[in-house]
């Protein structure tokens, strides 16, 4: 048994292999860029009328004669004399040799001349070539997360792929003879299953979308047989169950027989202790306890991290904020405790029903109250750190 800062640093260890692959920049979104980007263009790629109104030559003068239009899409190449003014739309090609663009509200039309009532400064509503960003200057550095902003940027530019780090396949393995599909009828010595729900659940939060869930029961075999597909077609595996001590906890065993390398089994905490980490060449192993309350805290504290560390992002650990107590906290058990809690701008209150099995008090909780295992006391009003999971 392991404490869990050393937990984390074995995980850290072991999932920072990333994988690059060239996506539409419609499937990049949530994605950490695997590369720096340049602009293969100018933008705007001409100087663009930033408003409805007429283009003319800045001068002394306030009547001119309209010779011409330039809409958007157009590509007007009038050259003006300065007696003489564009009728212009937005985002249109400004001519070559006008410099100012005055709003049509701002303008008095009179047939085919205009008389400019309030006359802006020079250079005014002109939107110059490469104002946003110049040919082959840096569009974002890699490292950089997409966001819908971001593949708008793309696409001015005409950029159509980029590279990324590829997310993890990932898949849940559920194991367990108690339990059943909810919707169905619920017999005696029964539960309902609810682990492959949860976890699809909190993978959706980091990005992964799609999590394949098998099932099989509490049999060394059948185990056996299951994982030797997961693993082969999965970058990280998530176990629910089946890793206690327990006459037909298979799971360690099934690994084992499938050449998944132990890296740690059990931590030091509570709850969430018997958890096992492993790995088979570039694939992880995350064998979960079936309790829920401990699965999804072990979720939070290690695979999180994980996945995170795979898809790129430098930041992969739940931030980290710090509140006053509420009430006293004691720790016998010589355990780092995770507990369910409630913070706001300024307290914590730690809920009731912070059993492993316990999920009510997990759903209201906003986050989870680290304990380290060497603290007996933390008495009301003292700060204490709190991992945010709301």
């Amino acid at each position: 048994m392991i404490e869990v800062k050393k937990a984390l640093e074995i995980i850290g260890a072991n999932s920072s292999i990333k994988i690059v692959k060239k996506v539409p920049i419609e499937k990049a979104l949530g994605c950490i860029l695997a590369e720096t980007i340049y602009s293969p263009i100018a933008m705007p790629p001409f100087r663009q009328s930033a408003m409805d109104g007429y283009a003319f030559i800045h001068s002394m003068r306030h009547q001119f004669d309209v010779v011409g239009i330039s809409q958007a899409g157009d590509y007007a190449d009038i050259k003006l004399k300065e007696n003489q003014a564009v009728r212009i739309f937005t985002g249109a090609y400004v001519p070559k040799n006008a410099d100012t663009v005055v709003m049509q509200e701002d303008v008095m039309v009179n047939g085919d001349s205009i008389l400019i009532a309030k006359k802006p400064d020079q250079f005014a509503n002109v939107r110059n070539k490469g104002e946003q960003i110049n040919k082959e200057d840096v569009v974002f550095d890699a490292d950089t997360l997409i966001t819908p902003a971001a593949i708008g940027f793309f696409a001015c530019l005409g950029i159509t792929e980029v590279a990324i780090y590829k997310k993890p396949k990932v898949a849940i393995l559920v194991t367990g003879n108690e339990l059943v599909d909810r919707g169905k009828k619920l017999s005696k010595g029964k539960i309902y299953e609810s682990n492959s729900v949860m976890l699809q659940a909190a993978l959706k939060t980091i990005g992964i979308n799609k999590a394949k869930v098998y099932r099989v029961k509490d049999h060394l075999k059948a185990t056996k047989k299951a994982l030797k597909t997961i693993l082969k077609e999965n970058d990280i595996v998530l176990i629910s169950g089946g890793i206690s001590v327990g006459d037909y906890d298979f799971v360690k065993d099934a690994l084992l027989a499938n050449g998944v390398a132990e890296l740690f089994y059990k931590i030091n905490q509570k709850p969430g202790k018997p958890m096992f980490f492993g790995s088979k060449k570039d694939t992880l192993v995350f064998a979960l306890p079936g309790n829920p309350a401990s699965s999804l805290t072990n979720f939070y504290i290690y695979v999180y991290p994980a996945i995170k560390n795979r898809m790129g992002f430098s930041n992969t650990h739940l931030p980290k904020i710090v509140r006053k107590l509420n009430a006293d906290i004691e720790n016998k058990t010589g355990k780092t405790l995770f507990l369910k809690a409630l913070y706001d701008e300024t307290h914590v209150t730690i809920l009731e029903g912070q059993a492993s099995s316990m999920l009510n008090s997990f759903a209201i909780a906003n986050g989870l109250v680290i304990v380290e295992h060497d603290i007996q006391k933390i008495e009301k009003e003292n700060l204490v750190t709190i991992l945010p999971i709301d």
